[in-house]
């Protein structure tokens, strides 16, 4: 995983700079934007490990928390920063903060 903030892009973060934060990778093939509302709420609650064929960016838009990876706390985030995780490795988010956790969440595709 890798952790950069919105000021980190040169251009604002257009699609074809979020494509270039991987080699290799293509244009977006899905998204969306989630909010959860409950601190010590853990996005994809599932038991096993949570992957992707395909990497995964993350923006926070408010909120903040911490990033687990094979059961153990990774990084924390918070407002303005983006996640990038690459295919292949296990990921949650878990929200701890007083306000609630929002972001948005893309799949890149291949080139």
């Amino acid at each position: 995983m890798r952790k950069l903030t919105v000021a980190d892009l040169p251009d604002g973060g257009t699609p074809a700079t979020l494509a270039a934060l991987g080699t290799g990778w293509g244009p977006v093939i899905r998204g969306g934007i989630s909010r959860y509302d409950a601190p010590g709420h853990r996005t994809h609650d599932e038991s096993n490990p949570h992957t992707h064929d395909v990497p995964e960016i993350f923006t926070i838009v408010q909120g903040s928390g911490y990033v687990e990876s094979d059961g153990t706390q990774v990084s924390r985030f918070q407002a303005g920063d983006l996640l990038i995780i690459p295919p292949g490795e296990d990921h949650h988010l878990v929200s701890d903060g007083a306000v609630p956790l929002v972001f948005t969440w893309m799949h890149l595709g291949s080139l």
